[in-house]
């Protein structure tokens, strides 16, 4: 028997039949002997409708009540799930965020989870009893209610599994697993067996959209094992235990796998894509010590993520170009914040771009083994993509192109690391 946290998603919790199919799944899990906790989004749609409200009832509204409003959503499907299972004959019932309590610090609408009493949840779930707890929600020092920011629902799955000394976290999506790259770009991508908590974070900085970043990381400092499936499997599926979905799993877990055969060794383990990148150039910013701060405090100040960073070599005026990245939602806003600095940094002209997009690879095999930059340059100059940056960490490379070549650029890369599907070396 284990103990196991079951995330799902927005998509997952759509309406009444969508949410009877949850329960299905549900009540499987807990038929083959386990203890199980269920953690839900609101319905697809359902928080960008209620953050809606808010704006439409005062644009500048008070975080503290925006937190009140776009929490109801969490609350309605953990409240509807619970009646599903009892209809069913299941024992369920849900816990909101202030009763368990999840006790969050920092700002509403970006509140951090802190501790999750968990000690009335496991005595409910040791007594046979479905717990079904409402993602994205807890309670400030203040007792208010408070919000984890948007995606904040794998956040609290994790947070949960950990209170609670899960075996595993399963987390529900639209996608059956991990795979080597978007299967809607290259036919030929392959679903992982596991990936590392590395891998996946990389993967999920860089573009991949099946689990939010924050949970990650909290996976990793806590030693959560994540499991991704698909909930959109039919009624007679087999438990979640048999499903082929993807772990996420240490570094030292993924190497006993290797070392019993289980997965094979591999030095690229996917390519992401990004197209929310904008490209900023300050032109002829002076080249002395201090100038670059200038131009990347105040945006931090703004809380404005820069990603890659290139500055020029220094022309013979003294003077040298800055180039970097930031969102694309944020490109306006630290525009408008450089041009009220111009004086300070003492920057000729801001060109900007938001046509590029950003290409990662990823994959742990980087850090022993060498010429994985090499074949991703060289892989690109054969198809004549131009690389306008470059940011590398331990585990990945990324490169910033044209909007235009995304597709190209992924499929060229996927082929050359030999992730195709059909490729003997796959």
């Amino acid at each position: 028997m284990a103990r196991i946290v079951m995330k799902f998603g927005g998509t997952s919790m759509a309406g009444t039949e969508r949410i009877r199919r949850v329960a299905n799944i549900v009540r499987k899990q807990q038929a083959a002997g386990h203890e199980v906790a269920v953690v839900v989004s609101a319905m697809a749609g359902e928080t960008d409708r209620l953050v809606n409200f808010c704006r439409e009832a005062n644009a500048l509204y008070d975080p503290a009540e925006y937190d009140v409003v776009v929490a109801s959503g969490e609350q309605v499907t953990s409240g509807l799930l619970a009646l599903t299972l009892q209809s069913l004959g299941s024992k369920a019932r849900s816990w909101l965020g202030w009763q368990l309590p999840v006790r969050t610090i920092e700002a509403h609408a970006r509140a951090r989870i802190e501790t999750i009493d968990s000690e009335a949840l496991i005595a409910s779930m040791q007594a046979g009893e479905i717990a079904v707890i409402p993602g994205f929600q807890g309670i400030g020092a203040d007792g208010r209610v408070t919000t984890l920011g948007r995606g904040g629902s794998d956040t609290s799955a994790v947070a949960v599994a950990a209170a609670v000394g899960a075996d595993r976290c399963d987390i529900y999506t639209d996608v059956d697993g991990v795979y080597t790259t978007d299967p809607r770009i290259v036919a030929k991508a392959r679903k992982l067996k596991a990936v590392t908590y590395e891998e996946m974070l990389e993967l999920a900085s860089v573009g991949a959209k099946v689990l939010q970043t924050r949970s990650v990381g909290l996976a990793m400092k806590e030693g959560v094992r994540v499991q991704v499936l698909s909930s959109f499997v039919g009624d007679d599926a087999v438990p979640a235990d048999d499903l082929p979905g993807t772990m996420i799993v240490s570094e030292a877990e993924m190497n006993e796998l290797v070392e019993k055969g289980d997965m094979e060794r591999q030095l690229v383990t996917g390519i992401a894509h990004d197209k929310n990148e904008a490209k900023v150039i300050l032109t002829r910013v002076p080249d002395k010590p201090g100038a670059v701060a200038h131009i990347f405090e105040p945006l931090a100040q703004a809380s404005i993520n820069v990603d890659m960073i290139i500055q020029n070599v220094g022309r013979d005026k003294g003077e040298t170009d800055v180039t970097f990245t930031v969102p694309q939602t944020d490109l306006a806003r630290a525009q408008a914040l450089l041009e009220d600095r111009r004086g300070e940094i003492g920057f000729n002209r801001i060109i900007t771009d938001s046509k590029v997009a950003k290409i990662s690879v990823v994959g742990v095999g980087m850090k022993s083994h060498a010429g994985v930059a090499a074949t991703m340059f060289k892989s690109l100059a054969e198809r004549g993509i131009n690389i306008q940056a470059i940011s590398t960490s331990e585990i990945k490379v990324s490169v910033m192109i044209d909007e235009d070549e995304t597709e190209l650029a992924v499929r060229v890369l996927h082929t050359a690391y030999g992730l195709d599907a059909n490729d003997e070396a796959a």
